[in-house]
């Protein structure tokens, strides 16, 4: 009977235990999530009223699926947990014309999006839809930190968002950019050799509206 007895308080005791870690990590993983805070995002065309998307949005991924230039990708838990496979610019990879080349125009997430996360109206533009705007890290910029003349910014905008100063160097012209990411898709600062210190993205990068 003791013997029962000592087996039973070790059971008990190593249950105790593993329901006491249990809790514990559980407890720890909630605390986690909380610390994630909603990381403002760039979003595709339509998808820029942020409280509209992420109460529509259903995480289909069908938006990223159907972009051309590979120009969307879904959130990651970095990104917060509330926003996590809602739809965010990869402008490192691609950039947004509204599908002007594939579709005539008009963006093919919107029209893959089922529930109108993503909206646009009837007449809207590429030019007057502002995804976002284009922030140039002057101290990680190769025209800028090296003097070394690059221009591939400039020569990829297609909307004069950007010049060039009396030393050709890129300067942003706020008022002309929409975010399409054309910058940023050209950006060569972080290729090998090129590492500015501290650089953690490249040069000219586009960011939401209400951070530019």
């Amino acid at each position: 009977m003791g013997d029962e007895k000592k087996r039973d308080g070790a059971g008990m005791s190593r249950r105790t235990f593993a329901l006491g870690v249990g809790g514990g990590c559980a407890l720890l993983a909630m605390g986690a999530l909380k610390v994630v805070p909603a990381e403002a995002q760039v979003r595709p065309p339509g998808g820029q009223d942020e409280e509209r998307l992420i109460a529509g949005c259903i995480r289909c991924e069908r938006c990223v699926e159907a972009c051309p230039r590979g120009a969307l990708r879904p959130a990651h838990l970095e990104d917060g947990i509330v926003t996590v496979r809602t739809p965010t610019a990869n402008f490192n990879d691609g950039w947004c014309d509204f599908c002007d080349e594939e579709n005539g125009g008009t963006p093919l997430c919107v029209e893959a999006c089922p529930t109108e996360a993503l909206s646009l109206p009837a007449d809207a533009e590429a030019k007057t839809t502002i995804i976002g705007k284009a922030v140039l890290i002057r101290d990680w910029c190769l025209a800028w930190y090296r003097d070394n003349g690059c221009r591939f910014c400039f020569d990829a905008c297609p909307y004069e968002a950007i010049e060039l100063d009396q030393y050709n160097r890129p300067v942003v012209k706020a008022e002309n950019c929409n975010g399409c990411g054309a910058c940023q898709s050209v950006c060569v600062s972080q290729q090998e050799g090129s590492y500015a210190v501290g650089a953690t993205s490249r040069a000219i990068i586009v960011v939401p509206e209400s951070e530019a």
